[in-house]
């Protein structure tokens, strides 16, 4: 059972749910403050995007063929082996440069105006310039031209070098000589207040091309439903959907255009062919008439008129059966079954006339001739009467032909915008904050993820941990960067939780020191910013508040920060400018006196080397019952390390969650090497543990109530 429950006990110093979730609840402040920062931003954004309005059209095609009855018949298994809708090329032809580059020039969309002025679009008051004409000189055309706004109807163009290059009215085109060259420039709208300033622009109709087809959104709506959606977004609503509508009414006007130019091309064909027919026909008659004239009235019996129209007949299959084999060769090669078929029809019709023809040669010559010119006419009148029906069902074919494309529904100017939504970006933008807070929060405490266990630290170490000395959320130690100048914390805010820390290591310290009185007790921190001065400064006051009279003397005599009345401190007791009674003074408290750090030209380590330092102490041992002495860095300087065996007890004061074990334990033992002085642990800046607790760490609220 209990080997049952090592193994679902976590391991020492590993981050468990509970860690993080009390992590984020003592970091909520810097989690607010991201998501304050990225709703300032989103808002922003959304301010300075300028407004966009989305209009739509919507367009039928009409399928024909074979290929589109299969694609019905097939229904959502089409769909589900991947065939191609017949809509799909239709999609991209609306976004083919056939159709988008007539669009371009008809709207002019390679010409622009850009609105000047921070203010004025972050607060959605930009005007509006539309130029449909403008020649920039092509050197020029890179260069900032600007037009101003001079009153509702007329403005001025600024040349990229500052001078006015022209003043023009609404509506009216102007022109004007520059740099050898001519600028021409008509606007055909302008809604903009007095001063207000436009960058006009003339980019290329490629890229503007370009430009519009990423911008548009072509789909079909629904599985082969043959009905496309084309969607499109400006900063003008008029605009949108002007541009929309002449899309689809070029889109439409090609479609009749390429469907009418096959039957138009063989029309022309045709026409140009029937003269020749015409022609052919009137000579076979006359040449008819002619020999009749000259013979006179031949009798054709039953036997020849019958040879005539089976001749006629024969005749007429031949030139059906060319014509199939024509149509054939259009979708398939001479060697394909279905060419060959016919092929071999028109063989079988052709050994047929031939044979009728040399039965023909037994009639009289007079039949025979006026059999041959009968059949003349008779074929010539055939190609000219089906040329002539074939030419007016093709102008027919020419005036109906209206596509295979209509618009069902035109663009409409849309009241409302589409873009930004505002409501949408300030949502997205406290979730990213919250986000970002969580992720930087829980990285920090990656990033610092020393040791936070007390029992760990006394388990390597072999050092008890007096005291755990939470991380106080009180506005004296947030607002107060040099707390040493103010009264301690404990006199300030006696029920505090980190003030009863510190009685409890006033407790500790009493009870498990060899002999508390007249003993001095060093505070050492391992690095910088562990909060060792603040932790001794609050003990000796809380040793002072019990009645025991108390000397705090700040030996970190490069940067002190524990400061007293006097003008001498420990460097200048060390050498010799001043004695104990000048270099101390009473600070905030009857028992409680201080000794700053003091000013010396020598180096600090020289000074403690002496026996200056020892004979302080001893002289300090007679006089208070207790001194404290706040050293600087133990892995910076070596002056901690030089006043150890001079005290009786030390403590060793670390920052809860960034040391690694491995840290601590080397500097524990390198003091060991210096001094065998009992010594002691306390660590400062702790978090909320959930599940523990620790040394003087209790809730807040219990201090609070009364008894």
């Amino acid at each position: 059972m209990d080997e049952n429950i090592k193994k679902i006990q976590p391991l020492e110093g590993s981050i468990t749910l509970l860690d993080v979730a009390q992590t984020l609840w003592n970091r909520r402040w810097v989690i607010l403050l991201f998501t304050l920062l990225t709703v300032v931003f989103g808002y922003a954004y959304a301010m300075w995007v300028r407004p966009q309005f989305t209009s739509d059209v919507l367009l039928q095609v009409n399928v024909k063929g074979s290929s589109s009855k299969s694609t019905k018949a097939l229904g959502e298994m089409g769909a589900v082996l991947d065939l191609a809708s017949p809509a799909d090329a239709e999609i991209e032809l609306i976004k083919s440069r056939m159709v988008l580059s007539e669009v371009v020039a008809i709207e002019h969309l390679h010409i622009w105006t850009i609105p000047i002025g921070v203010s004025d679009r972050f607060t959605h008051k930009e005007g509006r310039m539309d130029v449909d004409s403008l020649i920039i000189p092509e050197k020029l055309r890179v260069k900032k031209w600007i037009a101003v706004v001079k009153d509702e109807n007329s403005y001025a163009v600024i040349a990229p070098d500052g001078k006015v290059a022209l003043e023009g009215r609404v509506g009216e085109v102007y022109s004007a000589v520059f740099a050898g060259d001519t600028l021409t420039i008509r606007v055909n709208y302008m809604q903009a207040r007095k001063g207000q300033k436009f960058q006009i622009v003339q980019g290329s109709p490629l890229k503007a091309e370009r430009a519009l087809k990423a911008s548009l959104n072509v789909a079909e709506k629904g599985k082969q439903t043959g009905i496309i959606s084309v969607r499109y977004s400006h900063r003008y609503p008029d605009r949108a959907a002007s541009i929309l509508n002449t899309i689809a009414k070029t889109y439409l006007r090609q479609n009749v255009e390429m469907r009418s130019a096959e039957a138009e091309k063989t029309l022309e064909f045709l026409e140009g062919q029937l003269p020749g027919v015409k022609a052919k026909l009137d000579s076979a008659e006359k040449v008819l008439a002619d020999y009749r004239h000259k013979v006179g009235s031949v009798d054709i019996g039953g036997e020849t008129k019958a040879h005539l129209d089976k001749e006629g007949q024969l005749q007429r299959q031949i030139m059906q059966l060319e014509q199939e084999r024509q149509s054939a060769l259009r979708l398939f090669k001479a060697e394909h079954p279905n060419v060959q078929t016919i092929v071999k029809q028109q063989n079988k019709v052709k050994a047929e006339l031939a044979q009728l023809k040399k039965n023909a040669e037994k009639m009289p010559l007079t039949q025979q001739e006026v059999k041959r010119l009968q059949e003349e006419v008779a074929v010539n009148n055939e190609v000219y009467t089906n040329m002539l029906n074939n030419i007016q069902q093709l102008r027919v074919v020419r005036a109906g032909e209206v596509g295979n494309v209509r618009i069902v529904d035109f663009a409409q100017i849309e009241p409302s915008q589409s873009k930004p939504n505002k409501s949408r970006i300030i949502i997205a933008s406290v979730a990213f904050g919250f986000a970002l807070g969580i992720l930087f929060v829980v990285l920090m405490r990656i990033l610092k993820n020393g040791v936070r266990s007390a029992s760990e630290i006394e388990r390597e170490t072999g050092l008890s941990v007096f005291a755990k000395i939470p991380q106080s959320t009180h506005k004296f130690l947030r607002a107060n960067t040099r707390v040493h100048h103010s009264a301690p914390f404990v006199l300030q805010n006696t029920e505090d939780k980190v003030s009863e820390s510190f009685r409890s290591l006033q407790t500790a310290l009493m009870f498990l020191m060899p002999n508390p009185e007249h003993s001095v007790v060093l505070v050492m921190g391992l690095i910088p910013g562990v909060g060792k001065s603040f932790v001794s400064l609050n003990l000796a006051a809380t040793i002072a508040v019990s009645g025991k009279k108390v000397l705090l003397i700040d030996a970190d005599m490069r940067r002190g920060v524990i400061h007293g009345r006097s003008k001498f401190g420990l460097a200048d007791v060390l050498a010799g400018i001043a004695t104990l009674d000048t270099a101390v003074s009473q600070k905030h408290d009857d028992n409680l006196y201080v000794m700053n750090a003091g000013k010396t030209k020598l180096a600090a380590c020289e000074l403690l080397r002496g026996e200056a330092m020892d004979k302080l102490l001893k002289e300090a041992r007679e006089r208070f019952d207790m001194i404290i002495v706040d050293t600087p860095p133990l892995n910076l300087v070596t002056d901690a390390e030089l006043i150890c065996p001079l005290v009786d007890y030390s403590l060793f004061v670390l920052h809860y969650g960034r040391h690694s074990m491995e840290e601590i334990k080397e500097t524990v033992e390198r003091v060991k090497r210096y001094s065998d002085k009992p010594a002691a642990i306390v660590m400062n800046h702790c978090e909320r543990e959930p599940g523990r607790y620790g040394y003087g760490y209790y809730d807040k609220g219990y201090y609070g109530k009364k008894s």
